[in-house]
């Protein structure tokens, strides 16, 4: 498995390691901010209406914040890795200034068709894979089973399944796909819906 790319600044030690915490787990394009396609800088950065409320909610409730998102924008060129960092700096801040002030990042920025030779691989961080969630468990010392991931697209369940989790939201206004046997998902077409714990 390739080493993830953790953003999350913390003072790893053993009484950490075995603390068990819950997490929200968060995709970020379609969920944090509106997905216009690659977005790798912050004047395209357009955030979705009542994400601050739900993370707050959740982050007063004693959840990790941790976002979790694929940015194949970067084995694509369209933005590089320092573009991703300098964007994700500001968007932890606007966290920050809304008062949630430890939000932990973790990004995947393969793709097998990627023009950039580097990241041009198949990956176990690329959701719907659950690479980048069992980091951050191993990491941050979070519960999986008691945590919850809130993602736009299928693959988002697809990996928080993977990893263990009980409880997914799919925020999309796209029905759950035919077939789908996963348990545990609440569909949303609104963050403003989510007004308690899930």
């Amino acid at each position: 498995m390739s080493k993830l790319k953790g953003l999350y600044s913390h003072q790893k030690n053993t009484q950490q390691k075995h603390t068990q915490h819950k997490a929200l787990f968060l995709d970020r394009d379609g969920v944090i901010n509106v997905d216009h396609g690659y977005v790798g800088h912050y004047d395209n950065f357009d955030y979705v209406e009542g994400i601050f409320d739900v993370v707050k909610m959740y982050a007063l409730a004693k959840y990790k914040i941790v976002i979790v998102t694929n940015q194949s924008g970067i084995a694509r060129g369209r933005y590089t890795e320092a573009d991703f960092h300098v964007l994700m700096d500001r968007v932890k801040q606007d966290f920050a200034d809304k008062g949630v002030p430890e939000v932990a990042v973790y990004f995947c920025p393969h793709h097998v068709e990627g023009s950039v030779a580097e990241y041009a691989i198949n990956c176990a961080c690329r959701k719907p894979k659950p690479g980048m969630l069992l980091q951050a468990s191993q990491e941050l010392g979070i519960a999986l089973t008691d945590s919850v991931l809130i993602g736009d697209s299928w693959r988002d369940i697809e990996a928080a399944h993977a990893a263990g989790l009980k409880k997914s939201i799919y925020f999309s206004e796209n029905a759950i796909p035919a077939g789908a046997t996963i348990e545990g998902v609440r569909k949303v077409q609104s963050l403003q819906r989510l007004t308690a714990i899930e």
